[in-house]
């Protein structure tokens, strides 16, 4: 098996949403559905100097983020009528549409939020790697709309070679619960203190 996985270099991320928006247009995705998000974390504050004067010591980063097609995905397990699975050739995640019953226990059960629920069909889905496109010979959407070129995806070995191991930054989950398929350059705000 090949799996794929996504990379994402903070560095170069500005919180422009394009992938998020090409993502909810490429998939028809209603209102309050979003495959790939961006989020922003912030932290820190202002200080009063003794003296006159305020300081700021303030940090922020964007971080872009969808299904990472997990080694152990949580959501797979949740589902009670099996219509999650990963495809033993290339390791993406799928949710089969007409067997899903929108239970919502693999919206549940992600700790990435990867699965988003319809409230229009009453099922749940997710990014799906635009297998798609792929099988056409083109980038998912998310990473060819990237005005930054801050994604990039494949082969996950072939990710971790150029850019390491990183797959968990400030505000993430522990990348121990499902061995999540991605690689992240940190912004250097977003560094775990062990990293």
């Amino acid at each position: 098996m090949t799996q794929l996985g996504f990379y994402i270099n903070q560095s170069l991320c500005t919180g422009c949403k394009a992938c998020t928006v090409s993502c909810k247009d490429k998939n028809n995705l209603d209102i309050g559905v979003n495959f790939r998000r961006v989020y922003t974390y912030e932290q820190g504050n202002f200080i009063q100097q003794p003296a006159e004067g305020i300081v700021q010591n303030v940090k922020s980063f964007y971080f872009s983020i969808a299904c990472n097609h997990c080694t152990q995905p949580k959501c797979i397990p949740s589902c009670p009528v099996g219509a999650i699975s990963k495809n033993k050739e290339n390791g993406v995640v799928t949710i089969d549409q007409e067997v899903c019953r929108g239970t919502q226990l693999c919206v549940k059960a992600c700790p990435y939020g990867a699965p988003q629920y319809n409230k229009k069909v009453f099922k749940s889905d997710k990014c799906d790697f635009c297998i798609n496109l792929q099988a056409k010979g083109e980038e998912p959407v998310c990473v060819s709309t990237c005005p930054m070129r801050a994604i990039e995806f494949g082969p996950i070995k072939d990710l971790r070679k150029m850019y390491g191991n990183v797959s968990q930054i400030k505000g993430m989950p522990s990348d121990s619960i499902t061995y999540p398929n991605i690689v992240i350059t940190p912004h250097k705000d977003a560094k775990l203190s062990s990293s």
